[in-house]
């Protein structure tokens, strides 16, 4: 089981970034998919999550109305597009599997650090 992330990087407040994630090893299509991370220091939280069909998307709190979940079945990729970022949402992001953490599979993670 492989779980690829990309996207991460360095964005200022209220910018954007594009987070995807490659999936192989594993029926993609059966498994709903999250997005988690991990601030430095602090504990694992669950972010946003998608169901097997892509028709239901959930999200945490603090990101509802910024951030958006997507997949592509035919591609095994799962997205995570966040707009008006803020320095909070510094973290290690996780693409992992399931609808809730811990997961079965996750990723090694990728970067988003949110400063001016």
């Amino acid at each position: 089981v492989q779980l690829v992330e990309s996207g991460g990087g360095l964005a200022q407040p209220g910018g954007s970034l594009r987070l995807s994630c490659a999936a192989s090893g594993f029926t993609f299509s059966a498994y709903g998919m999250s997005w988690a991370r991990q601030p430095l220091g602090k504990g694992l939280e669950w972010v946003s999550g998608i169901t097997t069909d892509g028709r239901t998307t959930l999200y945490t709190d603090s990101v509802k109305g910024r951030f958006t979940i997507s997949r592509d079945n035919a591609k095994n990729t799962v997205y995570l597009q966040m707009n008006n970022l803020k320095p909070e949402d510094t973290a290690l992001y996780y693409c992992v599997s399931g609808l809730q953490i811990p997961p079965e599979y996750w990723g090694q993670g990728t970067q988003v650090t949110v400063s001016s």
